[in-house]
């Protein structure tokens, strides 16, 4: 078995430089082609704050995969709608430089152009099944690319953090909430 270092194991200060050059120099790109062709929406959703109507096609599509086997199938519909309730609002009170780095991590997701080499589903994300979305999730996960590991940790993070501040989830993993003061 390979010697596993901390040397090795961290990345240097140089290299995340590059990394995070890298990432906003694509991401920027991306966003800035987005919303030159018309692709990206500058205005939120009807009944959203920062979310836009690209967006919840997509995010539409990945919750009921993310969530699936902690909800019951008739309580999906009202959990989805919760979570992107919960995540337009925490995404409101990020920081505008994050919410920047969101959204086009967004437009990236929600343009044909890059949605399909990137993630597999060559398709409107209304119409990939919950085997594509998982192969998305699962490619992006294992990629050897650090970039496509960090939209699949930024997006499984802002999900679930939405999710599980339902009480809808403390239910179902059996926590009975905060005490009460």
């Amino acid at each position: 078995m390979p010697e596993v270092s901390v040397d090795n194991a961290l990345l240097s200060r140089r290299g995340v430089l590059k990394v995070g050059l890298g990432t906003s120099a694509l991401l920027a790109t991306a966003g800035l082609t987005a919303s030159l062709s018309g692709c990206s929406a500058s205005s939120s959703a009807r009944g959203f704050s920062v979310l836009r109507s690209s967006d919840l096609a997509f995010l539409r599509a990945l919750i009921p995969v993310m969530l699936a086997g902690s909800v019951a199938t008739a309580a999906m519909p009202e959990a989805v709608k919760d979570t992107l309730n919960r995540l337009d609002d925490n995404l409101n009170h990020l920081s505008p430089a994050l919410l920047t780095l969101t959204q086009q991590l967004f437009d990236v997701l929600a343009m044909p152009i890059t949605r399909g080499p990137l993630t597999g589903v060559w398709g409107r994300w209304e119409n990939a099944d919950a085997q594509q979305i998982r192969h998305f999730l699962q490619r992006w996960q294992n990629s050897s690319l650090s970039l496509l590991k960090m939209g699949h940790g930024s997006l499984v993070q802002l999900l679930m953090m939405s999710w599980y501040e339902s009480p809808q989830a403390w239910a179902a993993c059996g926590y009975p909430g905060p005490p009460k003061i």
